[in-house]
């Protein structure tokens, strides 16, 4: 009866981490879905984001779909910031890591996309006004 007993945490842990890689996998399954024939897509902890047919649109996963959080026009854009994520307006250095936002400006408007990695980040600036430049 004992060595049952001890056996029962093994079994719980293996049926939890089962159902949390089933629900990663739906996770994954679906953005692929969400991102086909986007130019720039990415998933993190933070959401995903697509860039598609000159419409950045990000968004969150909530109850097994991703919900559209806003949208930005690139053709639109003026200036993207690479700001820390929790400290107000303070822009992040190059040597930051972590999370952090892109701030997107123009017309009038700033709108923030949260990313989990400073390095992609900064990718995804670099991209971004690439296309901007492009598509003017």
């Amino acid at each position: 009866m004992i060595h049952g007993l001890l056996w029962f945490p093994l079994l719980f842990t293996f049926l939890l981490l089962t159902a949390l890689g089933w629900l990663e996998r739906r996770r994954q399954n679906l953005y692929r879905d969400w991102a086909q024939g986007a130019e720039l897509a990415k998933l993190d902890g933070s959401g995903a984001a697509r860039l598609k047919e000159g419409v950045l649109s990000w968004s969150n996963f909530e109850a097994g779909t991703f919900k559209e959080q806003d949208s930005f026009e690139i053709t639109k854009l003026e200036l993207v910031e690479l700001m820390a994520l929790s400290s107000g307006d303070a822009p992040l250095t190059n040597e930051s890591q972590g999370r952090c936002r892109l701030r997107l400006v123009g017309q009038g408007k700033e709108i923030d996309v949260p990313f989990s990695d400073a390095d992609r980040a900064r990718q995804w600036m670099n991209q971004l006004m690439a296309k901007a430049r492009c598509d003017l």
